[in-house]
């Protein structure tokens, strides 16, 4: 079961609204869904939540750090509270994973990611990671620019769409049903309804012709 749930991003209010925040977002938004506050926590260097559920305590957490060292964050509570890294799940920003899906996977390499870097040199590398699609500029020298911008309104409310839709398999994770937890997740968004076909006109009678 995943125990602790950690939302990569970058602190200060000009990197709020950028892409390389999108685990903030989803960690914010899980906090309302538990209806708890996250909390400065000095010890761990980030925001910190904790409550419990069906009798199992779990913890959220925003490091502080900023992303190069976001392990210096999770190793301090990982550490602290007994948490293997199997029981800790990673949301962040993807680039090869397009706006509006998402992708659950167990371990791998840290593909570059700045964040996964340093979790990796903390706890190791068999940790959950949730990666939320963000999309890529198309050229690699572009990158840095692209994850520190605002995404277009579009991006925007397609990673939060997302959002919503991954937060449903939230009750999986936490009973430790990844499989489960994993179908749910890469779902991609059910097409819009088909509107109504229009009542077919009855043909003319031709009762009595001759």
């Amino acid at each position: 079961m995943i125990k602790l749930f950690v939302g990569l991003g970058n602190p200060g209010a000009e990197y709020e609204a950028t892409r390389h925040n999108a685990g903030f977002w989803w960690v914010d938004a899980l906090a309302r869904d538990l209806k708890v506050n996250l909390v400065p926590e000095r010890s761990y260097h980030g925001l910190m939540a904790r409550t419990s559920v069906h009798g199992e305590t779990i913890w959220l957490l925003e490091p502080q750090t900023f992303m190069n060292l976001s392990g210096k964050s999770v190793g301090a509570l990982a550490r602290f509270f007994k948490i293997k890294p199997e029981e800790v799940l990673v949301v962040h920003d993807e680039l090869d994973v397009v706006p509006g899906q998402a992708k659950l996977k167990l371990g791998g390499s840290h593909a570059g990611h700045n964040g996964l870097r340093d979790i990796h040199a903390q706890i190791g590398p068999d940790y959950w990671r949730l990666r939320l699609g963000i999309g890529h500029p198309g050229v690699k020298a572009e990158v840095i620019n692209w994850v520190l911008k605002k995404p277009l309104a579009e991006q925007r409310d397609a990673i939060e769409e997302c959002i919503v839709r991954t937060l449903k398999a939230v009750p999986a994770l936490l009973a430790g049903e990844m499989e489960k937890a994993t179908m749910l997740i890469h779902t991609s968004k059910p097409p819009r309804p088909k509107p109504p076909r229009p009542p077919e006109t009855p043909s003319p009678s031709t009762e009595g012709s001759a």
